[in-house]
């Protein structure tokens, strides 16, 4: 019986490695590129893929602004990422998406302070129920709409420093989302309910806007030397679920451990769409493994709710 059940478990660890090295296993990024001379902002960058993401770029030379929330994690990300890596050009400067007021003040720091932008990327999201501080709910105000202000306040000196990107970490889970933009006006969200479901569902609708979102940026640039993307970064342990439910934890966990990449691999298409030489034809579409993905869902390339999600998103942000 021993024999067995150790057999069993053998088999099992086997067949976890296994799978980690071949349908978990993302491709990597095969830029050489250096960035010296080059400005990086990156929101969420003091943890999981957004911290990931800004040590490679750092090994590479860039000046990095790393965009944050937390001053006390994101200086402690500061202080890491320098020590790791040897480039002292890593700055923190604060920046809450869950407020309009913040990305602003947020906007105007960075344009006084720097005299250029090479990468935008907007990196940070949550998962987590309740009300910004202008009275949007937090997973559509801080997933999209905080990166839609934060964009357009600085697409000015993206242009002015071009050729440049702006790389937005969206999510396969776009594909279950939807936009009922009766609720979106009425509520300034995607609905009442704050069970874990429907959080999920209101995470879902948030990458479909940045999926959106991105397409009609790209729309947008046309002419100038600003090319956009978005992205699935892989199912990846983050820290993004860590408000969640003690149940809701129990149950993803185990699944998480199991089968979820870790955040070097979830850099990976982020970084390939920062950095790939070649790709700015593909300005507006969606990536994942590396690769755009040209069989992506009718609702993500819809003109019409594109056009009118950004421009709801200028009127909520009293830009038009």
């Amino acid at each position: 019986m021993l024999e067995e059940l150790l057999l069993a478990a053998a088999l099992t660890v086997g067949g976890f490695l296994l799978l980690q090295r071949t349908l978990l296993k993302m491709p990597r990024c095969q830029s050489a590129a250096r960035l010296e001379g080059k400005t990086a902002v990156i929101t969420g960058a003091n943890t999981g893929i957004g911290k990931t993401t800004a040590k490679d770029l750092a090994r590479r030379g860039c000046r990095l602004i790393l965009a944050c929330r937390d001053r006390r994690r994101g200086e402690d990300a500061v202080r890491e990422i320098i020590q790791e890596t040897g480039n002292s050009q890593v700055i923190f400067m604060q920046l809450d998406l869950a407020s309009l007021q913040s990305v602003r003040s947020f906007a105007n720091d960075f344009l006084r302070s720097e005299s250029r932008l090479d990468l935008l990327i907007n990196n940070a999201g949550l998962l987590n129920a309740g009300k910004t501080e202008d009275g949007f709910g937090m997973i559509f105000g801080v997933n999209h709409l905080g990166h839609f202000l934060l964009t357009a306040l600085l697409l000015d000196r993206l242009k002015a420093s071009g050729p440049s990107r702006v790389v937005t970490v969206a999510s396969r889970a776009y594909e279950i989302g939807t936009l009922d933009f009766k609720c979106l006006t009425a509520q300034r969200g995607f609905g009442s309910g704050d069970s874990n479901f429907q959080l999920l569902l209101k995470y879902s609708h948030s990458k479909l806007c940045n999926v959106l979102f991105t397409y009609e940026l790209a729309k947008r640039l046309q002419g100038s030397s600003v090319s956009c993307f978005s992205l699935h970064p892989g199912v990846i342990k983050t820290e993004i679920g860590r408000y969640s439910s003690f149940w809701w934890r129990l149950f993803v966990n185990p699944l998480v451990f199991l089968f979820a990449m870790d955040a070097e691999s979830g850099a990976q298409t982020t970084l390939h769409c920062a950095l790939e030489p070649g790709i700015e034809h593909l300005s507006g579409h969606y990536f994942s493994y590396c690769k755009p993905k040209m069989n992506i869902k009718a609702e993500a390339r819809d003109d019409g709710a594109a056009k009118k999600l950004w421009e709801l998103s200028e009127s909520f942000c009293g830009l038009s």
